[in-house]
């Protein structure tokens, strides 16, 4: 179990890497703007399917980036079986991430926080 268990996350890796390349350089969508980074790949245990994770920042219309990237998943997936050899190319899911903009927020609010903790603790000193 553990050896199958490496292999499939070797695929999620390599998967992750050749999705953000195919993103970056070959889609050629006009809907697809802004910085669209893969935070995640997942495939099934049958390599059926792989549910890919993307982060989409500065983007002018997020649901409709998304909605690109949806329709340019068959050409993805013709890309993926062209550089990654595997005798079954999963489909593609991309699915929404918003971990990268939520730890964004946090870490706004804990810089809204943080100067105002040293100062105390200086003139208690």
């Amino acid at each position: 179990m553990n050896k199958n268990n490496n292999r499939f996350n070797r695929i999620d890796e390599e998967l992750k890497k050749e999705i953000s390349n195919i993103i970056m350089y070959d889609i050629k969508d006009p809907n697809v703007t802004g910085m669209i980074s893969v935070t995640r790949a997942k495939v099934t245990p049958d390599l059926k399917f792989a549910k890919v994770y993307v982060s989409i920042m500065n983007s002018k219309n997020l649901k409709q980036t998304l909605a690109g990237l949806k329709k340019s998943a068959p050409f993805v997936r013709s890309e993926i079986a062209k550089r990654i050899n595997l005798r079954i190319t999963p489909e593609i899911i991309f699915e929404l991430d918003d971990s990268i903009e939520y730890g964004a927020k946090i870490d706004s609010i804990l810089k809204e926080i943080m100067p105002n903790k040293p100062k105390e603790t200086e003139e208690g000193e």
